[in-house]
């Protein structure tokens, strides 16, 4: 089974080794798709949980024992065509392509389907087109 979730870290918890402990202690494979952790700031990660589906449970309840807060992703990007001027900076930040330029049109298309939800593309829109609606 497959989980996409947001860890938010205390500050305490940021030298904790999470990933290697999901790995170790339950077999579970995190995918890092997004990461903002600093020393004694709090920290967020935005990472995929690959696993038997009590496996991942059981590391997301010891997680949440550790003071991480974790939610479940189960947002999705928006895209405010109004509001929108198709400048395509977002596309250079998308690890997926899922956001690109069409060549004739030069309007930015979206395929859904491909988007990890990474929100990497929201802080570099110029003119705040693009959220989520986590």
């Amino acid at each position: 089974m497959k989980k996409r979730v947001t860890l938010t870290f205390p500050k305490r918890a940021i030298q904790m080794p999470i990933t290697y402990r999901l790995a170790k202690d339950f077999n579970v494979a995190a995918n890092i798709i997004r990461a903002q952790v600093a020393p004694n700031q709090i920290g967020k990660l935005v990472v995929e949980l690959l696993g038997d589906i009590d496996q991942v449970d059981a590391a997301i309840e010891w997680m949440r024992s550790q003071h991480i807060h974790v939610s479940l992703g189960l947002g999705e990007i928006i895209i405010d065509e109004d509001v929108c001027v198709h400048c395509g900076l977002c596309t250079g930040v998308c690890p997926t392509e899922a956001l690109g330029i069409n060549p004739e049109t030069y309007k930015l298309t979206f395929v859904r389907s491909r988007c990890i939800v990474c929100e990497q593309c929201i802080p570099t829109c110029p003119v705040q087109a693009i959220s989520t609606n986590l």
